[in-house]
């Protein structure tokens, strides 16, 4: 889904050593929460484990090697890891894994040419972002995973949110494992809490887009030219509140408040003209950098210059970022939590097509989503080279794990297996039940849109959206002026077509779900 690629794997890539996000997260803020007390024990054991095999005696099973493709940059220190990985997993179910990673910006394009390749390998991640899962399940690029479920992933369903698995269906399949992590979806707007001080900011009273604008008035004028008010990059949009059919960098979706579920074109919309006139104001005044619009990306958090951005929030997350950049940050929700499609797919594993050992692959997932010692090693490390235990699930980081072993955990399963920092509050477990309880459900929540009947128009728009959305999404030009033009000429390329396919689509999935 083109909409939260590139803001997930931005808040991925910056928050990777240390927070767990959704849409975007990493190791030492992986380990976020206790296991639950009856399903699992810290000594690599695991009550949904010992079915780990499907019932069946590991010594009867013949040694099995598993090629797995993992997103994140290369790990120094990951053969030494994978050393004990294999000695447990031999013991376990009597097969081995030879771990690939593919840096954040390479991963789709390479597995792109590896699974067009037909090369035999078991398992690769996949998410709403990175390697697309529905275009590549749809094409058949990953194995239906229901049967090995039922039989080899039994821990798996017993341990994940039911969402998870019936938000990432495709016409009553799964492909893919999704991982136990935050299922809400919720924006925020980050402060750096030293201006927050200064100035004598509530933050809670800053909401909308609207509200900000007496602070980032308060910044430009009493701080040095180099403090930028909002720090952004071109991928900012302001936020309406929609379920964006292919993404918010796709202009289609259905309001939130919408009850009857209708497709419209955004761009139209009453909610998305207000806040491109208030950014519009913002950028006249100098809250924006003037060169906003081409920036790739911003070093906000590692330069301290700054006074507000926005980002994709988990539970406790301001303590993550805060351990990121070495100083305080604070955050205050832009809009209530929601569950949309793309949050039970922003991070999962699938088996390919092409492998040779689905059963085993199976297993392993299973072991990972259910096996404390072993979903810990892969996310920290070796205990005493990586990390050292302060009690039984709370761990300080070693210099070795700083230097050699970052490892995503977002990215490798059960999340909520992970120890805790001697940071993190005790109750974290809790409170991502709790944040993702309170969300409420997308309309389309469990819809997929196959793209295939007007593929053609979807290509044509999403070039011209290139072409047109970072300028006039960040204010550097006049959209009473361009959004004009950029609706006519997307109107041109067939977006009236592929809201009308949309909306068949979508009333085709109601009727057949009884929603």
């Amino acid at each position: 889904m083109k909409s939260r690629k590139m803001m997930l794997t931005l808040a991925a890539m910056m928050l990777a050593s240390t927070t767990a996000l959704a849409g975007c997260g990493g190791n030492n803020e992986g380990g976020n929460a206790n296991a639950p007390k009856n399903e699992t024990n810290n000594t690599g054991g695991s009550a949904a484990g010992e079915a780990n095999a499907g019932g069946e005696d590991e010594a009867k099973l013949d040694p099995a090697k598993l090629k797995v493709y993992m997103i994140g940059g290369p790990q120094r220190d990951l053969p030494q890891v994978q050393d004990e990985m294999n000695k447990y997993l031999t013991e376990k179910i009597n097969a081995t894994v030879d771990i690939t990673m593919i840096d954040w910006g390479d991963y789709s394009k390479r597995m792109q040419v590896i699974t067009t390749s037909g090369e035999n390998f078991d398992i690769a991640f996949t998410s709403s972002w990175a390697f697309d899962y529905l275009p590549n399940a749809t094409r058949g690029a990953f194995m239906p995973i229901n049967d090995l479920l039922d039989k080899y992933g039994q821990g798996i369903k017993e341990n994940l949110d039911p969402r998870f698995l019936s938000g990432s269906q495709i016409d009553g399949k799964n492909y893919a494992v999704p991982v136990n992590k935050e299922l809400a979806s919720q924006w925020v707007w980050r402060f750096n809490k030293q201006y927050v001080d200064k100035y004598k900011i509530d933050v809670t009273k800053i909401r909308t887009l609207e509200d900000m604008e007496p602070y980032l008035k308060q910044i430009k004028e009493s701080e040095p030219a180099d403090i930028t008010p909002l720090a952004v990059p071109k991928g900012f949009k302001p936020y309406v509140p929609f379920d964006f059919l292919l993404g918010d960098e796709f202009p289609v979706g259905i309001n939130l408040s919408d009850k009857e579920g209708k497709y419209v074109n955004i761009l139209e919309s009453a909610e998305l003209k207000s806040s491109l006139a208030t950014i519009r104001k913002y950028y006249q005044a100098g809250y924006l950098r003037k060169d906003v619009a081409t920036l790739d990306g911003i070093d906000n958090i590692k330069t301290g210059k700054w006074f507000a951005d926005r980002e994709q929030t988990q539970p406790y997350a301001d303590l993550g970022w805060s351990r990121s950049a070495g100083y305080d940050i604070v955050s205050n929700p832009m809009q209530d939590p929601v569950i949309f499609t793309g949050s039970a797919t922003g991070a999962m594993h699938a088996i390919s097509a092409n492998s040779k050992n689905p059963e085993r692959a199976m297993m392993f997932l299973n072991l990972l989503n259910t096996d404390p010692y072993l979903r810990n090693l892969i996310n920290y490390g070796i205990e005493g080279t990586h990390y050292k235990k302060l009690s039984d699930n709370v761990i300080e980081d070693l210099p070795a794990m700083k230097d050699g072993f970052q490892m995503p955990g977002f990215a490798l399963g059960n999340l909520f297996l992970t120890y805790l920092h001697k940071e993190d509050p005790a109750d974290k477990w809790d409170a991502f039940k709790k944040f993702n309880d309170s969300a409420i459900v997308a309309p389309s929540f469990g819809f997929n849109f196959n793209p295939d009947p007007v593929k053609t128009e979807v290509a044509s728009i999403s070039a011209i959206v290139k072409e047109f959305y970072p300028s006039i999404m960040t204010g550097s030009v006049d959209p009473d002026e361009y959004l004009p033009k950029a609706i006519e000429k997307l109107k041109a390329a067939g977006l009236d077509k592929v809201i009308a396919e949309a909306q068949k689509q979508y009333d085709a999935w109601k009727a057949a779900n009884g929603k």
